[in-house]
């Protein structure tokens, strides 16, 4: 399948002056495409369709690189299974994926993007751990009967 390209803005004499690129759009990217499967810092966006959202994850999480991810959705549910399933260091959930807050909110990737948080909040120590919180109700009135 080829991608086409749908958008290609003009940079004019910056595009001789070094490695300067315009935005690009391309659509009808095949998810195990060279475009699709590695980490490009430019402005470039590959639209990828998926069938539902299984497809979707699915190829999100089948690149080496997971800096960033992000999803849209009205539905909670979906959400929820993006927070769970999305493999990425800095998931972005209904809002732009780019501008995390240096200083206050990690950065960084997993996989063949890097190690953990390269700049980020007081609790860069914890790049080393895999931090995990559960919390229990234990005010509540007596338990489930065993099925």
């Amino acid at each position: 399948r080829e991608a086409r390209e749908v958008l290609a803005v003009d940079v004019g004499a910056l595009a001789g002056q070094g490695w300067f690129v315009g935005p690009h759009i391309f659509t009808n990217v095949a998810a195990d495409s060279r475009l699709a499967q590695e980490e490009i810092f430019g402005p470039v966006l590959a639209v990828i369709r998926a069938a539902d959202l299984d497809e979707a994850i699915r190829y999100a999480n089948s690149t080496m690189f997971a800096l960033t991810a992000g999803m849209f959705s009205r539905s909670p549910a979906n959400l929820e299974r993006a927070r769970r399933e999305l493999i990425a260091g800095n998931l972005y959930l209904n809002r732009g994926i780019t501008g995390a807050l240096v200083g206050r909110q990690p950065f960084g990737g997993f996989k063949m993007s890097g190690i953990g948080s390269k700049a980020g909040g007081d609790d860069y120590l914890l790049q080393y751990v895999v931090p995990r919180t559960i919390t229990e109700n234990t005010m509540r009135r007596g338990f489930a009967p065993d099925a």
